[in-house]
């Protein structure tokens, strides 16, 4: 039995041992060899980036699994993600410098692939900003001129609006100013149309007087806008002029819409009279109110001076504006007419500020009826400067309330910009009475200026001038006059000829905007004819005056016979000086002596001795 079972095992390890290589070989020649596909790299897009900035890079070609690598040569392993055997996608970021690379995909079976100088990284481009003006030195013009936009045309890529689908619109900005405007940004404001791809702003640039631009904005309308037969979109602009004063305007732009098919049977309206909105191909017409001029019948506002505001208002559209009012201060239509249907409503004109100018004699709104295209009118408005307004430049807002031939309403806001001064509150006068003055002789001048503001009068030079006179001494510097202040100026002045002399008197000042002014007043002063005093006479000494000789009488002469007969003197002998008396013929001889009395020398008589 145990010899029948060995035998039996032995057998069947002989008989495996001898089939045993022949199925192995059937099972071999039965199972093909696995060939992997070949790794190829055709190509690596894009081939041309910028340094500085991060890209998404895709290799295409053969042979990719999953786990394969991108590697830049020189830089290092991308981040790579598997999408197929013929496509990788790799981020490389913006750090890897400006140069040519090759690119090398690497399987996770070690096998690799290159292609040689397959991308190129350039160097990042610096654009240059643009440059900014520096302010301008000059200073600000008085008078009232300044850019001015606005809408020359716009439209849609439609006649009628369709709710929620897509548009383009197109829209020309003009300046119908007399200077430039820079830095124009148009924003779209969202609402019954949203701006797509540039977030709902547009950069303009610059617009020289009657340049206009025309650009497009992608818009989507939005549903709310079915069943309204007008969909408005709002357009704020904002620009500087060449000295950096902001303006910005407000458009708003009507579009027709399309009527909207609905599913299901909709109730009767109620009839109303609503006018019917005749589709017009391209854009839609409608009227645009624009202040093309405006100023003031007083040439310097003051704080409490009352004045008129004149505006020149000019309809630039294509289509007549109806029923149209005016709204001094910004304002609106409260009542909704929009749509085309009359609403109860009025305007509202209480929504401005009038803390520095107020409207007097009238409201700040007035009716100023129809206009066509292209017509134009002026309107005026009665205002005040508050007594509590400071000096500088105040913007005024206007709005224009109208509607078109449809009744759709329309409001245009315009701003306006009024100057603020305030002059230093200066009087001239004399200090003490004018001394009388004479033609061709120097006169003075007791002069003074006197500060009767409230603030604190900064002041050039004081001068004095006048024709037919000359002057010494007719400029002063002042400086600082405090409130109830003087100050006194003495000049000389030389009148030419008699009569009413006017004298100019003036200070310089610079005011509130660095522009320099003058202040002047007139005084009167009379002037006399000369004075010639006449040349006085000297009495001649009565010492020297000659005295005429009396006629020698008959006894005068006896006598004189006398004294010659006795030896005595027998000359005549006259007074010297008569004024003092008489002459007396002496008696019985004797010697005249002069001898001084009250009015002059007297002739004393000596009576000689008798028998002497």
């Amino acid at each position: 039995m145990k010899r029948t079972l060995v035998f039996c095992l032995t057998l069947l390890c002989l008989l495996w041992l001898a089939f045993a290589p022949a199925h192995h070989l059937v099972a071999q020649q039965e199972t093909p060899t696995a060939t992997a596909e070949p790794l190829v790299l055709t190509a690596v897009q894009p081939n041309n980036a910028s340094s500085g900035s991060s890209v998404e890079l895709v290799a295409t070609g053969s042979g990719f699994v999953d786990g394969a690598v991108v590697i830049v040569d020189g830089f290092g392993a991308l981040t790579t993600s598997f999408v197929s055997s013929n496509l990788l996608r790799a981020n490389l970021p913006g750090t890897i410098p400006s140069g040519v690379y090759s690119v090398t995909v690497v399987n996770p079976d070690a096998r690799s692939v290159t292609l040689p100088n397959s991308l190129t990284i350039t160097a990042p481009v610096v654009t240059a900003e643009p440059e900014t003006p520096e302010p301008s030195k000059t200073p600000a013009p008085t008078a009232f001129v300044r850019p001015q936009l606005v809408v020359s045309s716009y439209g849609a890529s439609s006649a009628e609006i369709v709710p929620g689908e897509n548009l383009a619109f197109e829209m020309t900005l003009a300046n119908a100013g007399s200077v430039r405007a820079r830095n124009i940004v148009a924003t779209f404001v969202n609402g019954s149309f949203i701006a797509r791809d540039t977030g709902g702003v547009r950069a303009i640039g610059t617009l020289d007087p009657g340049q206009s631009n025309r650009f497009w904005q992608p818009l989507f309308a939005s549903r709310d806008l079915a069943g309204q037969r007008t969909g408005v979109l709002e357009v704020d602009v904002s620009y500087t002029d060449d000295y950096g004063t902001a303006y910005s305007e407000k458009f708003s732009l009507s579009f027709t819409i399309a009527k909207v098919a609905t599913g299901g049977a909709a109730p009767t309206p109620t009839p109303t009279a609503t006018p019917t909105i005749t589709p017009t191909a391209g854009p839609r017409l409608r009227p645009q109110m624009i202040i093309t001029n405006y100023q003031t019948d007083v040439a310097q506002l003051e704080p409490g001076v009352p004045f008129s505001l004149q505006l020149v208002v000019q309809n630039q559209g294509n289509a007549a504006a109806r029923r149209m009012t005016m709204i001094l201060g910004g304002g609106s239509s409260s009542g909704g007419t929009i749509s085309g249907t009359p609403e109860p409503g009025g305007l509202s004109g209480a929504g401005g500020s009038f803390t520095d100018f107020a409207p007097v004699g009238a409201s700040n709104v007035q009716y100023l009826g129809d206009l066509p295209p292209g017509g134009s009118f002026e309107a005026s408005q009665a205002l005040i400067v508050n007594a509590t307004t400071k000096p500088g430049a105040y913007p005024v807002k206007v709005s224009f309330v109208y509607n078109d031939d449809q009744n759709v309403s329309f409001v245009d806001d315009q701003v306006v910009t009024l100057l603020v001064y305030q002059r230093p509150l200066i009087t001239f006068n004399f200090y003490s009475p004018v001394q009388p003055l004479f033609a061709g002789q120097p006169g003075p001048l007791p002069l003074q200026l006197v500060n009767g503001g409230k603030n604190t009068a900064v002041l050039g030079n004081f001068s004095v001038n006048a024709n037919g006179a000359t002057f010494d001494n007719n400029t002063i510097f002042v400086g600082n006059v405090e409130p109830g202040g003087f100050f006194p100026f003495d000049a000389t002045v030389y009148p030419e000829q008699p009569g009413q002399l006017e004298l100019l008197l003036s200070v310089s000042y610079t005011d509130d905007f660095n522009q320099p002014q003058v202040i002047s007043q007139t005084l009167t002063v009379e002037v006399l004819e000369a004075f010639i005093p006449e040349e006085p006479i000297e009495p001649i000494p009565e010492e020297q005056i000659p005295v005429e000789p009396e006629p020698e009488t008959f006894g005068q002469k006896v006598w004189r016979f006398l004294l010659g007969l006795f030896g005595l003197s027998s000359g005549t002998s006259q007074p010297t000086q008569p004024t003092g008396g008489e002459f007396i013929p002496p008696e019985g001889g004797g010697e005249f002596v002069p001898s001084p009395g009250e009015s002059g020398p007297v002739q004393q008589i000596i009576v000689a001795p008798e028998g002497g």
